[in-house]
């Protein structure tokens, strides 16, 4: 039986979810349920989710395993030996365009026209802030293609106002079941909104986001950015 239906956390709407680029760190959402404490020193072995999973997984599975580890649990040689299954599932989508319109465009906000107005724009007062600076859904988290750095200062003679970009979705599930009798003892998922698809960018980033405070208050859904390269 499970803890809480995960269409739950869904239904806060991953267009909710904060886009953010992985040259500075990736926004991401987790909520996480547990039944009761999971006794540590118990055995462990990481599974696919599905019959077929991803190529990567026991990439992606090793990493899972020595975050459970850490927590003070075993790694077990077989799933028929071990005490605890941990379920392991994630994926990402096919993207879609979004385009945003930038108020702080044209010479009320300090430039003009193409030329922009790197003082007056939301990018200038980006530095030392906190990534949810314009909330959870900042249509600015990522500066303008242009500009030395990229960073929206300088000329570009095409610039209107409007950016378009890709948006990728992806999320990372976790489930700890008891293997005895498959009673669920833990779930946890991680949503997150990026401009990437890679899964070696976005798997690692989603697990440690996954952990972080693990295992969380039960029922909690917490925004957390995990800092990457």
């Amino acid at each position: 039986m499970r803890i809480h239906k995960l269409a739950a956390a869904a239904a806060l709407g991953l267009g909710a979810l904060g886009l953010s680029a992985c040259a500075t760190g990736l926004n991401t959402q987790v909520s996480r349920y547990q039944a009761a404490a999971i006794p540590a020193g118990q055995s462990f072995y990481v599974v696919p989710a599905t019959a077929m999973p991803d190529p990567g997984f026991y990439r992606y599975a090793s990493m899972v395993s020595q975050q459970i580890e850490a927590q003070g649990y075993k790694p077990a040689g077989a799933p028929q030996v071990a005490d605890l299954l941990v379920k392991l599932d994630y994926s990402v989508d096919q993207g879609r365009t979004e385009y945003v319109r930038d108020p702080y465009y044209g010479p009320r906000f300090g430039g003009f026209g193409p030329y922009g107005g790197f003082y007056g724009s939301p990018y200038f007062s980006r530095y030392g802030r906190d990534p949810f600076y314009f909330g959870w859904n900042d249509p600015y988290w990522y500066a303008r293609p242009y500009g030395p750095m990229g960073y929206g200062y300088g000329f570009d003679p095409f610039y209107d106002g409007v950016r378009e970009y890709t948006v990728y979705k992806s999320f990372l599930d976790l489930d700890i079941v008891r293997r005895a009798d498959n009673a669920q003892l833990f779930q946890g998922h991680v949503q997150a909104r990026s401009r990437t698809d890679n899964l070696d960018k976005l798997v690692p980033p989603l697990v440690t986001a996954m952990f972080t405070g693990f295992p969380g208050q039960n029922g909690e859904t917490v925004k957390i950015t995990v800092p990457t390269k």
